[in-house]
């Protein structure tokens, strides 16, 4: 069965589908050695280029979907190579056949914790863009004081470079009174370069350490070691489809610019601001 170009590529984890059809209009698409046009729909057996390198694709009822949860250590990039020639997240995931691993977010150099993956590219798009609200809840060791009122800031609105942010919840997770150190639990939607540490710095805090521990409903498996991962478990599978309201693995639209087509069969998965059960494998 066709499917459109955009929505292929998408899959592929080469970006949003509102992108990749800029790229067919820039003339960066070809179909078997014909530019691509919108609108274009291709099949499994089609040859396709973006640069003129082959992109490996294949049908959506053919593709194996597939989720992992990896425990990130400090020091990893979120890069598929680095110039300077540090390890990188993608170093210890399963190798794929045909297929490749894309990534939800990132965490920066220094920050540890539960990173996603999926090899459906259009899937991760839809878990990071802000409109599907995902929270993400991270172990943050302190150096000095969140008085009462730094703490109102962090839950009222920031005022950053970028906007405004702001903390859901900011909870005392404990440590010694007379200690320079404390830890707290704090949760917060969407995903901007550095959030945590720039809303601390924003009330003079200094993040001494920074684990994320939830993604969503997914939460860090206190089995799942630094640098290993595992794969999602079919009910997971199914409540992360719901909760980006997707119908199995067939779904369309990007961003809200399509509405979902009537499905049936399985449904398997194939304010103002303030200044300032499955084993672990590797």
């Amino acid at each position: 069965m066709s499917e459109k170009l955009q929505k292929v590529l998408a899959r592929c984890g080469l970006g949003s589908r509102r992108e990749l059809e800029g790229w067919i209009e820039q003339g960066r698409v070809s179909v078997n050695g014909k530019l691509a046009t919108l609108g274009d729909r291709v099949e499994g057996n089609d040859t396709i280029r973006v640069d003129g390198r082959i992109i490996k694709h294949e049908s959506a009822e053919d593709q194996q979907l597939r989720v992992i949860m990896y425990h990130k250590p400090a020091g990893e990039v979120c890069s598929r190579n680095d110039p300077e020639g540090r390890k990188t997240v993608f170093d210890n995931l399963p190798i794929l056949q045909g297929m490749r691993w894309v990534q939800v977010g990132r965490l920066d150099l220094n920050t540890s914790g539960l990173l996603l993956f999926t090899t459906d590219g259009e899937l991760a798009h839809r878990m990071m863009h802000p409109s599907n609200g995902y929270e993400r809840e991270y172990a943050v060791r302190v150096r000095g004081e969140i008085t009462k009122e730094k703490k109102s800031a962090l839950l009222d609105g920031v005022l950053l470079e970028d906007g405004v942010s702001k903390f859901e919840s900011v909870i005392d997770a404990g440590g010694a009174e007379e200690a320079a150190n404390h830890w707290y639990r704090v949760v917060l939607k969407g995903g901007k370069y550095r959030e945590v540490r720039r809303l601390f710095e924003s009330q003079e805090l200094e993040v001494a350490r920074l684990i994320r521990i939830r993604f969503g409903s997914l939460t860090l498996p206190a089995q799942l070691k630094t640098g290993r991962w595992m794969d999602l478990s079919e009910e997971q599978l199914k409540q992360m489809s719901n909760s980006v309201t997707l119908k199995g693995k067939q779904y369309t639209g990007l961003y809200g610019r399509a509405r979902l087509r009537n499905q049936t069969g399985s449904d398997k998965l194939p304010r103002t601001a303030r200044k300032t059960r499955n084993p672990p494998r590797r």
